[in-house]
């Protein structure tokens, strides 16, 4: 699908590519963009026939971001928005060069710590990314497809039952392993059998995922249990060593996307209300739920299709293309005709 502009650049209904193709051929109507694909009428169009009835669905994540424009039961657009990862990492590398440059005595200015007030509601730049990202691109969106609601999915992850999907009641109010015994834990944690070999109904030990005489800790996250064979016959190897990498990699998994998540999910609400567009919430759970009931494959985008309780029964795709966007900061050189951003489109 093509999206479609009159000649006062206001958005109208999308048309298929072959009708955009012949409005072209025709001399009726001219490239207006590339990335998104947009087509501008030589004509104006009355304002009774521009009606808002599409609706922009949005699966926020951490790495990548699943965008869809629905009417109805059926799909017009879809992209999946990459974010930045590497803010952190330039900003800490800028810091070095700073610091270097001070220890220098070059000419450079005295550091300022005295006059650093952050505003109410600051983010890091890390986090405040991915929030322009999807500002930027709902306020573009809604430039080029007449959009009148919103889908969010405004997720909240529990990163305390993550760690331990067994805990509630009062245990979960005041932590992990409050009022457990730590080889209690281990048995709910793994189902009371050894983690290597699965077997049950036979003593086991409590073992160390990372042995200690390897940097591994007594932490409750470094540990889990096996028969005696099986703990004798690992002797000081890593779980992955042993070849049970997915063991070790339950070490290993860091909640820092959950936690970008829950401190960015509500103002990335506020960015969206901001539009003065309807915004439906929903949950992660809601949409997972649609997914499966419509048989789609995990992806950002698909995703986006099942935000909220407005997804229909049926969905009908009527694009078979999906843009990509990756957001690579505003460039100087390459990148400035792309205001920020690498688009790229493949077919599903």
């Amino acid at each position: 699908m093509v999206f479609v502009l009159d000649t006062n650049k206001r958005p109208l209904a999308p048309c298929h590519e072959a009708v955009a193709r012949k409005l072209l051929k025709q001399g009726k109507a001219a490239i207006y963009k590339r990335f998104p694909f947009t087509i501008i009428l030589k004509k104006s169009v009355d304002e009774s026939e521009i009606k808002a009835t599409y609706r922009l669905k949005i699966d926020y994540g951490s790495r990548h971001t699943g965008l869809a424009i629905l009417r109805g039961q059926e799909v017009v657009w879809l992209g999946q928005l990459d974010h930045r990862t590497d803010i952190k990492e330039r900003i800490d590398k800028r810091r070095a060069f700073r610091r270097a440059r001070r220890n220098r005595k070059t000419r450079y200015r005295k550091p300022r710590f005295l006059n650093r007030k952050r505003k109410e509601g600051w983010l890091p730049s890390s986090l405040e990314s991915r929030v322009q990202n999807i500002q930027t691109w709902v306020n573009r969106l809604k430039k080029l497809c007449p959009i009148g609601y919103i889908s969010y999915e405004n997720a909240k992850f529990d990163t305390q039952l993550m760690r331990n999907p067994e805990i509630n009641g009062v245990e979960y109010q005041q932590g992990t392993l409050q009022g457990y015994e730590v080889r209690e834990y281990l048995l709910e944690k793994f189902g009371r059998k050894c983690c290597y070999c699965g077997k049950e109904n036979v003593p086991l030990e409590v073992e160390h995922i990372i042995p200690k005489s390897r940097g591994g800790t007594d932490r409750v996250d470094n540990l889990c249990l096996a028969c005696h064979d099986c703990n004798q016959r690992k002797g000081s190897q890593t779980a992955e060593e042993f070849g049970y990498p997915h063991i070790q990699k339950q070490v290993k998994e860091s909640l820092k996307d959950a936690s970008a998540i829950n401190s960015t999910r509500w103002k990335v609400y506020e960015v969206l209300k901001q539009t003065g567009l309807d915004v439906e919430c929903g949950t992660g759970a809601r949409t997972k739920m649609n997914r499966v009931r419509l048989d789609l494959p995990k992806t950002h985008y698909f995703d986006a299709c099942c935000v909220g309780e407005s997804t229909t029964n049926h969905l009908y795709f009527k694009t078979k293309e999906v843009l990509f966007i990756k957001a690579k900061g505003q460039k100087k050189c390459y990148l400035s005709r792309q205001k920020g951003v690498v688009v790229a489109l493949v077919q599903t």
